[in-house]
């Protein structure tokens, strides 16, 4: 382990030198672009949470935070520099292209957040559909 976190929240290293922390600005290192996706992976933005239901009453927070880690519909950003380039595994060309809304299986891909933005890495053959407007669309 190269640092150790003391009992008020400091980081320091195994000598007791102080390292600066995000949270107090100093050194800040905060990513300033979306990664650059590679391979066969699609980056995709996950959509907002409706803060309330149709009725009007409020979700709770952890409703809210289901519904997002568990979302099927995801809006593809990226698009890695070996996607769907494989002739045999598609034929008829990419299943999807930057801009689209995709369906993909719940849960799947890497989640990443960047600046408190949920974002999913997933695989260029986990596209399961292309819908135009993605409002509706729930998992079952």
């Amino acid at each position: 382990m190269s640092s150790i976190q003391t009992p008020n929240k400091e980081i320091i290293t195994p000598n007791g030198t102080p390292i600066p922390s995000a949270k107090t600005g100093e050194n800040e290192q905060k990513p300033t672009q979306l990664p650059e996706v590679k391979g066969y992976r699609i980056l995709c933005a996950v959509p907002e949470v409706k803060e309330s239901y149709d009725s009007g009453i409020i979700k709770s927070d952890k409703t809210r935070n289901i519904e997002e880690h568990s979302t099927v519909v995801l809006f593809v950003l990226k698009l890695g520099d070996m996607a769907y380039l494989d002739d045999e595994r598609f034929p008829t060309g990419p299943w999807c292209k930057e801009g689209d809304f995709v369906i993909t299986r719940a849960y799947s891909g890497t989640r990443i957040k960047i600046h408190g933005k949920e974002f999913r890495i997933i695989n260029d053959d986990t596209v399961e559909a292309v819908v135009d407007d993605p409002r509706g669309y729930e998992r079952a």
